[in-house]
């Protein structure tokens, strides 16, 4: 039996922001720090992380920006674009490393090496634009590995669900004109968060009409709220779109202990996301599914959540 697959590497902790900032390496050191003192680590089959070639970051990302991000880490800049996107030395090779475990992530279940998988990577990437940095996210994770899925292994149909509480504006831009990936995002109202973005009326344009979705949720409705939109909005546009491969955009900073957001999702809401999610892949991709970390800001509450998610992944639930 195919185990779910683990991408972490210490190299992702050089990404430095500051005492002060919410992504922090902490993140990622507390949830491996759970799964070995559970024993959930060892039942997972690691994988390996590599840089990736700059080859498949400009599948998404313009080369000046790609090269103003790598000379502003090299230069010694504080930040890139905006204030909250703080950099290191180490922030744009960090970066690269991210991506590159990711698609070594996709490259374990595409081989059946892995039945799923789950990538504890930072920085996250679904605010990343084509030419700018956004919402501590430099490099486009999920979308990279969209476009990677489909150059190097031809599958025609990506679906890719963001389930992080803030819209992944950087993912819905890059594809909003093309039918062969459909974006879903499930998040807090736009007009109560960061950045501003999602609406339902955004499905999309040109030959990318209809194959965009979103289902911003208004402050307090919860687990009643997100459970009614996913099964009404979610289920209905992956049927339709009967995807080959899912890609998750895994945010957990939704939950009620979470300040980023006011959604009030509670730790049994998000394990029926997680079911959910991996039954889509059940049902349309074979099981083929990578998850990738984006946010989750609340260093005790993180942990749990992450854990819950892998035993689903890993069927230990």
């Amino acid at each position: 039996m195919l185990r779910t697959g683990f991408l972490y590497d210490p190299r992702f902790l050089l990404h430095v922001t500051g005492d002060d900032h919410p992504e922090c390496p902490d993140r990622l050191r507390l949830i491996v720090e759970n799964l070995e003192r559970s024993g959930l680590l060892g039942q997972l089959m690691q994988i390996k992380a590599e840089k990736a070639k700059q080859h498949w970051i400009e599948t998404v990302h313009h080369i000046r920006y790609i090269m103003r991000f790598e000379e502003s880490c090299a230069f010694g800049m504080p930040s890139i674009d905006h204030d909250e996107n703080r950099i290191c030395y180490d922030s744009y090779d960090t970066a690269m490393l991210a991506v590159g475990g990711v698609l070594k992530a996709v490259d374990a279940v595409m081989e059946g090496e892995a039945a799923n998988a789950f990538c504890a990577v930072r920085p996250p990437g679904h605010h990343a634009e084509f030419d700018r940095a956004m919402g501590f996210c430099y490099f486009n994770n999920v979308a990279i590995a969209a476009r990677y899925l489909q150059e190097k292994w031809g599958v025609k149909r990506i679906g890719i669900v963001d389930f992080d509480v803030h819209h992944g504006n950087g993912t819905q831009h890059i594809f909003e004109k093309d039918n062969t990936v459909f974006y879903y995002s499930i998040h807090e109202h736009p007009s109560f968060s960061y950045p501003g973005t999602g609406r339902e009326f955004d499905i999309g344009m040109g030959d990318g009409e209809g194959f965009t979705k979103n289902s911003p949720v208004l402050p307090g409705r919860g687990d009643t709220e997100y459970r009614k939109r996913l099964t009404d909005d979610l289920l209905p546009a992956m049927s339709a779109f009967q995807p080959q491969f899912l890609l998750l955009s895994s945010g957990f900073d939704a939950h009620v202990d979470d300040l980023m957001s006011g959604t009030n999702l509670s730790t049994e809401g998000y394990n029926f996301i997680f079911r959910l999610l991996v039954d889509l892949a059940v049902r349309f991709c074979g099981g083929r599914l990578v998850s990738v970390l984006e946010g989750g800001y609340h260093l005790d509450t993180l942990p749990i959540l992450v854990s819950n998610h892998i035993k689903y992944l890993a069927d230990l639930k």
